[in-house]
């Protein structure tokens, strides 16, 4: 049955009306590198891509990064607009360091301003940031100990989901994810070790004093030895290393 791309009449099929807004976004897209590819001065051309993922899963947004990252080195330029930084900081990943800017449109009060942007700092994540704020306390940088002090637990917490994301899923407590590797030690589906599950619990249980849901009333004015916070600094950061 054909499908209209016009108005059609009451009921009859439409690409509005059958297709997703993520399959009507995939198949623009589609069509707009076939014209490309039919153009015989493409190599020419200054393409202006403007927020291409939107409404785009994962699978088709890493589709588009491929894709435009194809077409870099067949055109004069490519100018990608979108608001998407994941998607960006992908594409930039995929580009000639020598060949590739980066900017951003920010606003301000009477309108837009335009500044160069560090797409290497969005690429750090949380997750390497703690990481690095650790090491450098171990190094005997100038830190804020408390501040070290509350970024432990979190610092297992992420390797863990990482490391076992089939059994500690998104949304799961740490004590109920240590409470599974304790019932599983020496069976075939062991997670962790009996070593390994003492000490997590002897990190955790440090962790937590420094937590406002483990330790509500106190955990702003714990209380904090220097020799102790290195100490489990340390293991934490060994500990993430597994």
């Amino acid at each position: 049955m054909p499908v209209s791309a016009a108005n059609p009449a009451p009921g009859a099929p439409s690409f509005k009306s059958t297709l997703s807004s993520g399959d009507r976004n995939t198949l623009a897209l589609a069509i707009f590198f076939a014209a490309l590819e039919k153009d015989p001065n493409l190599s020419a051309k200054i393409v202006v891509i403007d927020d291409p993922v939107s409404s785009l899963d994962d699978h088709r947004a890493a589709t588009t990064v491929h894709e435009i990252g194809l077409l870099q080195s067949r055109v004069a330029q490519v100018i990608v607009l979108s608001h998407a930084k994941p998607f960006l900081c992908a594409l930039w990943q995929r580009t000639d360091d020598t060949l590739r800017t980066a900017i951003a449109i920010e606003r301000a009060a009477s309108g837009s301003t335009i500044r160069a942007w560090d797409v290497n700092q969005d690429l750090i994540t949380d997750h390497d940031r703690r990481h690095e704020l650790l090491r450098r306390f171990v190094r005997g940088d100038q830190v804020d100990q408390r501040e070290i002090a509350t970024e432990l637990r979190p610092t297992l917490e992420a390797f863990l989901r990482v490391a076992f994301p089939k059994d500690y899923k998104p949304g799961m407590l740490l004590g109920p994810f240590r409470g599974i590797c304790q019932q599983r030690v020496n069976q075939p589906d062991q997670i962790l070790n009996q070593t390994d599950i003492t000490e997590l619990d002897h990190l955790t249980d440090y962790g937590n004093k420094f937590h406002h849901d483990s330790n509500a009333m106190g955990y702003r004015t714990q209380p904090i030895n220097d020799t102790e916070l290195l100490d489990f600094t340390k293991r934490t950061l060994a500990f993430a290393k597994r």
